[in-house]
Formats: structure tokens, C-alpha cells, sequence
């Protein structure tokens, strides 16, 4: 019998590279136990999830891409926080039609556990045989949050790539840093260079980048990257499959100076 998506809780690539890339928010598989107790609809889902984070990342060698809802479990939120209870936890959306039954979180709950337990080891495994990486931390977020025909944020408070680097000992990783924001930059995307720039819209204050900072100190460098969704509509879901096309050369054109930057053979 073949297991459907909604049976899978990531997938994982390996390969012979120092540079890995995840899509940790790009899942909107549920549980069917979870999917009856949720009181929002499939599309209020997709407006808060990172679809198309995956595409972007699919020409890394070592890439993770989670398939479960972040609103199942957040695996970029804290144990404690992974399970959105309350409206200030999401957004203010109501997640729940009930307080979701302890057996359920637990379930949910477990596959965060995994989550970090096989991060842990394949990291550990790239850490041995390249002595240091890079994790390139894959999201995206609105820019039209009062609706489809509103304006959209103004751009000084919104960058089309927004790099996230809170958690970092920033003086430590800043040539990797640094080399990486350039290649984005210098790249040409559909005609024109994008505005990129640290720490604007978001500054990388996942769990994903702090539990790598704090397991791997001195050998692994997270990089949170936030794509404002221009390559798509945030309120239907439509993607411009040009403008992703783009941003997935774009997104691995990068890999050259980030190995450079690492100082470790390909």
C-alpha cells in the first residue's frame, strides 16, 4: 500500500555538498485527526504556510522539505510553543473550534521531537566530512496582509529577500554572511537586481537557526532567508511560475561563494 502525502512528515536529501537548504514551513498536509478540530479553512492554511519554498531549494544536494502544516506543529517554534493554541500564537486566527485534546498534541508534538533528532544527525554527518556548513533556512511571508486589493507594505519595511541573522555570532560567520547577501545582490533576476537586506522584515529568531547555533557553535552557520511572496498571489495561492523559475537559479547560483566563503572542498 502506498502512503499518501499526508502520511509523510519531511523529506530528507543528502548529498556531498556543505551547503543545505530547508523548507521547513512548506507543508500543508494535517492529520485527519487534526484537519476535524481546525477552524480554519484550507486556504486560510496556505496564506500563513510557505508554498513554493520547496521549489526554490530543489537544486541543493542536502535539502529538507516538511510536509506537515506548520498549523499541526510549528517545527520552527520551540517545543513548548510548536502547537498554536491561542490567537496570539498565529497571526490572531482562532486555530482550533476546541482546545485540541492532549493525545493529539502529544502525537503531533512527537514528530517535532524526530524532526530535531534527525537534523541533529544528518548535520553531525556533514559536520564530519566537510568540518564545517551552511544551512540555508527557506521562507517566505505576506506583504498584502489587508487584503487581495489592498496596498501592498511599504517597501523600506519589506525586502524582496529579507536575511535573517539574530541567533548568529554575526562577526564569526561574516564572510559567509556577507558573500552570500552579495551573490544575491549581484545576480541578475528576470532583468533586474533584488533588494536584499538583514534583519528588516524578520531576524532569523527560529528555533531551527538557534538549535544549529546552539548544537554546532563553532562549525554550522544558519542563515534565515524570508522571499517576500512576490512570486505569487498570497490570496489565491497562484504562483508566477516565471519568477520562481528565477528565483530557483538564483537561489543556487549562491552555492559557489558559500563554499568558498566556508573555506572547505566541495
Amino acid at each position: 500500500m502506498t502512503e499518501s502525502l499526508d502520511d509523510e512528515w519531511w523529506t530528507q536529501h543528502r548529498g556531498d555538498s556543505p551547503i543545505v537548504a530547508t523548507a521547513i514551513h512548506n507543508g500543508h498536509a494535517v492529520r485527519s485527526a487534526v484537519e476535524c478540530l481546525l477552524a480554519l479553512s484550507g486556504a486560510e492554511r496556505l496564506r500563513e504556510e510557505d508554498p513554493f519554498t520547496e521549489f526554490i531549494i530543489r537544486d541543493f544536494p542536502n535539502r529538507i522539505v516538511v510536509h506537515r502544516s506548520r498549523f499541526e506543529v510549528d517545527v520552527n517554534r520551540p517545543r513548548g510553543g510548536a502547537i498554536y493554541v491561542r490567537p496570539e500564537q498565529a497571526w490572531g486566527l482562532k486555530v482550533w473550534t476546541r482546545e485540541p485534546p492532549h493525545d493529539l498534541v502529544e502525537v503531533s508534538l512527537a514528530m517535532h521531537d524526530e524532526y530535531y533528532a534527525m537534523l541533529e544527525g544528518m548535520l553531525a554527518g556533514i559536520e564530519r566530512r566537510h568540518g564545517r556548513f551552511v544551512v540555508l533556512d527557506v521562507h517566505s511571508y505576506n506583504h498584502r496582509r489587508d487584503g487581495p486589493e489592498a496596498a501592498t507594505t511599504k517597501m523600506e519595511a519589506a525586502p524582496e529577500v529579507n536575511i535573517g541573522t539574530f541567533s548568529m555570532d554575526r562577526v564569526k560567520w561574516a564572510r559567509v554572511v556577507d558573500s552570500f547577501v552579495e551573490a544575491l545582490r549581484s545576480a541578475d533576476c528576470q532583468g533586474r537586481r533584488l533588494d536584499v537586506r538583514e534583519n528588516i522584515a524578520f531576524q532569523g529568531r527560529g528555533q531551527q537557526t538557534r538549535f544549529i547555533h546552539e548544537r554546532f557553535p563553532d562549525t554550522g552557520c544558519a542563515i534565515a532567508v524570508e522571499f517576500k511572496k512576490f512570486f505569487m498571489d498570497e490570496w489565491t495561492g497562484e504562483p508566477d511560475l516565471d519568477a520562481l523559475a528565477a528565483l530557483r537559479k538564483l537561489f543556487s547560483s549562491t552555492v559557489p561563494s558559500l563554499v568558498d566563503a566556508l573555506g572547505v572542498d566541495r
